[in-house]
């Protein structure tokens, strides 16, 4: 079993759960309250959500409310869970989709997700998407000044480049900025490997979302897609996702992948990675196949 691994001041199962599926794809609410249950019957003990996982612009908070529903409900122990949200982008009537990042606007959507969850406190609570009609460090101020009222535990962002991670611990302070979660993927990674590198040597965790390269049919054909993650697969008896996932956790401590899941059966194999070690010769060749060349 890898070790777990640190968000600022958690220790986090190496793999967390992307909840966000369970209110997209139209999956009945039992059987995401179950999949979510499965992520902890597993060994994960990081949840992520956001604001605006919702079937619909109106439903704002769907997939915040999921997720509580399914923690009260939950028999096992659940006393280490983290559950992490995010605000800064909006959905409007028409499903008009935006950005906002003023201090007003997050301050009300952080309210609503401590309602939405049920907390007190949020434990990890990211800005979503750079607001461009803003100074990116007046943004990251704002959740600077939740953290210190006490509303918020630490502090992500999320869709940022290396420049912007920079700013932010510019605001933030060498060791304050707990989580960047970015997209990285077999098919995505031409930036985001810097981005990690970057995180590395800050002792920050990146956290891949879309691991598996997305719901659009990237993450079920991906050894098709790259055929040396169905020969290693095949080595181990697993499932290329599941080799894609121990392969992401070998490269860097800093990593923690969050796949999405709106099924138990999906989450659980995504879980069982946790225990899966690569050869380090199996890591290279994937690496060498599937890491964009700088």
């Amino acid at each position: 079993m890898t070790a777990q691994r640190r968000i600022g001041q958690f220790k986090v199962s190496p793999i967390g759960l992307g909840a966000m599926p369970a209110s997209f794809e139209g999956a009945p609410r039992e059987r995401g309250i179950a999949m979510v249950h499965a992520a902890l019957d597993n060994g994960i003990t990081l949840i992520d959500t956001a604001d605006i996982y919702a079937p619909a612009w109106d439903q704002m908070g769907h997939n915040e409310r999921l997720v509580a529903e399914a923690l009260r409900s939950y028999q096992g122990d659940k006393a280490n869970v983290v559950v992490a949200t995010k605000a800064g982008i909006t959905r409007a009537a028409g499903e008009k989709w935006g950005r906002n990042g003023k201090a007003d606007y997050i301050r009300g959507r952080l309210e609503a997700s401590l309602e939405n969850l049920g907390v007190d406190k949020i434990d990890l609570y990211y800005l979503h998407r750079p607001d461009r009609t803003m100074v990116y460090a007046d943004e990251v101020e704002s959740f600077a000044a939740l953290k210190q009222e006490g509303l918020v535990s630490e502090i992500g962002i999320s869709n940022a480049n290396v420049e912007e991670i920079g700013i932010a611990l510019d605001v933030l302070g060498e060791g304050n900025l707990a989580a960047v979660q970015n997209e990285f993927s077999p098919r995505f990674n031409h930036t985001s490997k810097q981005e990690l590198d970057f995180c590395a040597e800050h002792d920050i965790a990146l956290l891949p979302f879309s691991p598996l390269g997305g719901t659009g049919g990237g993450a079920a054909k991906v050894g098709e897609t790259y055929p040396v993650l169905a020969e290693v697969a095949e080595a181990h008896g697993v499932s290329p996702q599941r080799v894609v996932l121990a392969w992401m956790l070998a490269l860097s401590e800093h990593l923690i992948p969050i796949p999405g899941a709106s099924r138990p059966e999906t989450i659980a194999d995504s879980a069982a990675a946790m225990k899966l070690v690569l050869e380090a010769e199996e890591v290279a060749r994937i690496s060498h196949a599937l890491l964009a060349r700088q």
